[in-house]
C-alpha cells in the first residue's frame, strides 16, 4: 500500500492514554501502521507525502451505530415530529419498496457524508429486507464502502416477528428464522475480517425486542459466538419498548435480553437511554456497550442518555449518528459536538468537557466495537486512520487556544479538509476522491423519490404534509 509521511503540523492531537498534543509534529506510515509519530522522526520521505502546515491532525472518528438505508428518506414531512414507533411506523411503508440500487445509493451518500466530517470507521446496522427482493443486500452496503476507502463494519440485522405476530413491523418487510441464519453466517464467511487492520467486520444484530422471536435471538447469540463476531441490537430507547417487553414477557427489556444470551463483553446496544441503575451496573460488571445516539435521541422525544452513571460502572460507550432518518444529517464532528452539549446541559458544566466527547468518538467507539488493538488513537502500531482541519479557515479565528477542543467546541461549518484511511487519502479539500459526489448525489435522490412516489401511490397517504398539520 506504499508510505505515508504527515509533516509539519500545527498540532497532532493523539488522543492516547495521556491524550497526548503533539505540538509541531509529523507522522509516518508504513502501508495501513503508523511506525512513528512525534517531532523528530527519522523519515523524511515517502510514497505519499502530506505537508500539513496550519493543520491539526485527528485520530478518525468512529460511528458505531447507524441505518445507511435511512439516509434516502431524511425530512420526509410526515415522519417529524414523533416519537419512535410512530415513526417507525410510517417509515415501514416507504421502506417496504427498497431495492439493491437503494442500498448502494444510501450507502455511498451516508459513507461519504461521515468520510467528510472525519469519521473513518462506521458501524451498520441494516435489518430491513423486504419480501421478494434479493437477500444479499448488505453486499451493496460494502460494496460502497470499498469504493470510498471507508472502514467498515456491517452488522446483519433482521426482523422476523412482523404485525401479523404481535410485532411492530409490517409482515413485508420481515424474514423467517431460517432466512436470516442463513444469510448472516453467508455474510460472515464472505466478508468478516479478524485482522488487526481489516477493511471490514461483520456483527450479528436482530433489530430489537419488539421485531424478533425469542428463538432468533438465542440462535443469533449462538452462531455469532461460534464464529467468534459481536453482538448488536437496540434497546431500552424508549419507555413504549419498556412497556411493550412487560406486557408481552413480563420482564425489562435488558432482563429479556439476558435470558436469550444478549449481556457479555461482545455486546453492544444501541441509544440505552432507560436502563436502571441496577441494569447499568449488569452492564458494567460483564462489560456491555452502548452506541450513544444524542441527536436522534432529542428528536425522537426518547430522553437522555444516563452517561456519568454508565461510566461510572465501566459500561462501554461510544457515539453514533443513528438512521439519517432519525437525525436527518450523518456528521460525527457534529454529533460529538451535540453530545457535549446535551450533557452540559442535563447534567452540569462539569459533566462532559470537549476533549471527553472526542474520546467518545474515537477511543470510547473503539472500546464498543472491540478494535480499541488498532483504532481510536494516533500512536505507533496503530492504523493510520485521520482527519485534518486547516486552523487557517475564518470561522476558527479567535479559537485557537485548545486545539483537542477545536471542532467541538466550535462546531464545523463546512467538511474537514482531509481524511485519510488506512494510509490512504480518501478526502482531499473537503472533497470525496473515490467518487463523483454530485453523481452521487443525483442518483440517491432519484431513489429516494421513487421510494416516496411508490408509497405514496400504495397507501394514498400524502407523506409531504407534516404529522402536525395532519392532526387538525
Amino acid at each position: 500500500m506504499g508510505t505515508l509521511l504527515v509533516k509539519n503540523a500545527k498540532s497532532i492531537v493523539t488522543m492516547d492514554g495521556e491524550r497526548r498534543v503533539i505540538e509541531g509534529g509529523s507522522l509516518y506510515a508504513d502501508g495501513q501502521e503508523i511506525v512513528a509519530i512525534g517531532t523528530d522522526i527519522p523519515y523524511a520521505e515517502a510514497d505519499t507525502v502530506v505537508d500539513a502546515t496550519g493543520m491539526i491532525v485527528y485520530p478518525g472518528l468512529i460511528n458505531t451505530h447507524h441505518h445507511l438505508f435511512q439516509t434516502l428518506t431524511r425530512n420526509i414531512p410526515l415522519a417529524q415530529d414523533c416519537e419512535l414507533f410512530e415513526w417507525l411506523g410510517t417509515l415501514f411503508d416507504i421502506w417496504r419498496h427498497l431495492r439493491p440500487e437503494d442500498i448502494y445509493n444510501g450507502a455511498v451518500v451516508g459513507l461519504g457524508e461521515l468520510l467528510k466530517t472525519g469519521c473513518t470507521t462506521a458501524s451498520d446496522h441494516f435489518y430491513c429486507f423486504p419480501k421478494g427482493i434479493s437477500g444479499e443486500l448488505m453486499d451493496e452496503e460494502i460494496r460502497a464502502a470499498a469504493e470510498l476507502g471507508i472502514r467498515f463494519y456491517p452488522t446483519r440485522g433482521s426482523m422476523s416477528l412482523g404485525r401479523s405476530e404481535g410485532g411492530l413491523p409490517p409482515d413485508a418487510v420481515c424474514q423467517t428464522d431460517n432466512e436470516i441464519i442463513k444469510d448472516t453466517i453467508r455474510v460472515i464467511e464472505r466478508y468478516h475480517g479478524s485482522d488487526r487492520f481489516a477493511m471490514v467486520r461483520v456483527g450479528v444484530a436482530p433489530c430489537a425486542p419488539f421485531s424478533v422471536t425469542s428463538d432468533l435471538l438465542r440462535e443469533s447469540a449462538a452462531l455469532a459466538r461460534s464464529y467468534g463476531v459481536r453482538m448488536h441490537t437496540h434497546l431500552a430507547e424508549t419507555l413504549d419498548e419498556e412497556r411493550y417487553c412487560l406486557d408481552r414477557f413480563g420482564v425489562r427489556p435488558l432482563e429479556y435480553m439476558e435470558r436469550h444470551g444478549w449481556v457479555g463483553d461482545d455486546v453492544w446496544y444501541a441509544h440505552g437511554i432507560h436502563f436502571d441503575d441496577d441494569e447499568i451496573r449488569l452492564m458494567g460488571r460483564h462489560g456491555c456497550g452502548v452506541a450513544h445516539c444524542p441527536t436522534s435521541n432529542m428528536k425522537l422525544s426518547s430522553g437522555v442518555f444516563k452517561l456519568l452513571r454508565m461510566q461510572e460502572a465501566g459500561v462501554r460507550v461510544g457515539l453514533g449518528v443513528d438512521g439519517s432518518a432519525s437525525n436527518d444529517g450523518g456528521s460525527m464532528i457534529g454529533e460529538a459536538r451535540m453530545s457535549y452539549l446535551l450533557h452540559k446541559l442535563a447534567h452540569g458544566s462539569s459533566s462532559l468537557d470537549a476533549a471527553g466527547a472526542l474520546g467518545l468518538a474515537t477511543r470510547g467507539s473503539a472500546s464498543v466495537l472491540g478494535w480499541n488493538d488498532a483504532i481510536g488513537s494516533l500512536e505507533a502500531g496503530k492504523a493510520a486512520d485521520m482527519f485534518m482541519i486547516d486552523t487557517r479557515r475564518l470561522e476558527f479565528a479567535g479559537a485557537l487556544f485548545d486545539d483537542a477542543a477545536l471542532p467541538i467546541v466550535t462546531g464545523m461549518s463546512r467538511p474537514v479538509d482531509m481524511t485519510i484511511v488506512g494510509g490512504k487519502i480518501v478526502v482531499k479539500d473537503g472533497r470525496l476522491t473515490g467518487i463523483e459526489e454530485e453523481r452521487a448525489a443525483e442518483a440517491a435522490q432519484a431513489s429516494a423519490l421513487r421510494l416516496f412516489n411508490e408509497a405514496s401511490l400504495r397507501t394514498g397517504i400524502d407523506y409531504r404534509r407534516s404529522r402536525l398539520h395532519a392532526l387538525k
